[in-house]
């Protein structure tokens, strides 16, 4: 009799210890905290609250998001990095936050190498040469042209200072051989506001924020900084097309973790986001904002953000911008 209720006391600590096993693996076994680092409805909260919510009916856990502007992105990635390294907090990243803030400030209160580990890159927001309607630039070549021949008589806007739409313009100004004066803006949306009513010429925009005023005929598209044409802007050359072929620019908004995250649950994010970024509504949705859908590795995404700091870590030191 002993020896049966011993027996039958060791199989039921057996299976305690499978279901305490089996427990640990099914994440999420909680809501998911979204933090985007930006206000609600820009980019960024579009591209996290379209991928969020299929990936919450695929996980059967609800996903918040929960938007946390200032600080350049800093507040948000600073947040994330005090959360819990369980993959209940994730974070929007753009490579204002993961590439140009630790070149721009001398002092952050976070290092997105060491602090925080890559999931996905979600999507790319493409770059585009815009510039008012009544600007009298009709192309490109047009426009390099007149800037070249005027030192500084040309002043472009920006999304803000150290913003995809700042450096990508300062990539063109190196390029080209250009010198025009920065007028940065807190957000696309007054920047272009300013451009459409001719108070400055021209500035570089992503699609997602440009795609009604240049469908509208507000402003006019000269040139796309990206390797391929736009299929939604199938008439507006590569800067590649016009002779300069290292005008490449976009914001890349990307999912991010704790860096002590655990690579198994790092690996079930990861895969569970590529699935609703592939999911077809998703990416129609994405198309359709101006969002170029990706869903990578985090080896793959981690690869890219490397090239990226690289690249724009010379541009920025070799141009002496700092925002401190």
């Amino acid at each position: 009799m002993k020896k049966h209720f011993a027996r039958c006391l060791a199989v039921l600590s057996l299976a305690a210890v499978a279901a305490g096993a089996g427990a640990q693996q099914a994440y999420p076994a909680k809501p998911i905290r979204w933090i985007v680092p930006y206000a609600a409805g820009g980019g960024s909260d579009f591209l996290a609250r379209t991928v969020a919510q299929t990936l919450s009916t695929q996980v059967g856990q609800p996903v918040l998001v929960d938007n946390k502007p200032g600080g350049n992105t800093a507040l948000a990635a600073s947040e994330t990095v005090r959360a819990a390294a369980d993959g209940y907090t994730v974070l929007s990243a753009d490579n204002g936050t993961l590439v140009f803030n630790p070149a721009l400030y001398k002092s952050l209160s976070y290092n997105p190498t060491k602090d925080l580990a890559p999931v996905t890159l979600m999507g790319k927001f493409p770059m585009i040469l815009v510039v008012g309607a009544n600007s009298g630039f009709n192309s490109a070549k047009d426009f390099i042209a007149q800037a070249r021949a005027k030192p500084g008589g040309i002043n472009y806007a920006s999304a803000g200072a150290g913003s995809p739409h700042h450096l990508a313009m300062e990539l063109l100004k190196v390029e080209a051989k250009l010198f025009m004066v920065h007028v940065p803006y807190r957000g696309a949306a007054p920047a272009l506001a300013d451009v459409v009513g001719g108070q400055l010429p021209a500035m570089m925009v992503d699609l997602a924020a440009g795609s009604g005023f240049i469908k509208g005929g507000k402003v006019k598209a000269l040139a796309v900084a990206n390797p391929t044409r736009l299929p939604q802007l199938p008439d507006v050359p590569t800067f590649a097309e016009l002779g300069y072929k290292n005008v490449e620019a976009a914001a890349l908004v990307g999912v991010v973790v704790p860096s002590a995250t655990p690579a198994d649950v790092v690996t079930t994010l990861n895969r569970q986001l590529v699935a609703a970024i592939n999911e077809p509504s998703v990416r129609t949705r994405m198309v359709d904002f101006g969002v170029e859908p990706v869903g990578n590795t985090p080896a793959q995404y981690a690869a890219l953000l490397r090239s990226e700091t690289e690249r724009w870590h010379k541009l920025i030191r070799d141009l002496k911008i700092t925002l401190d």
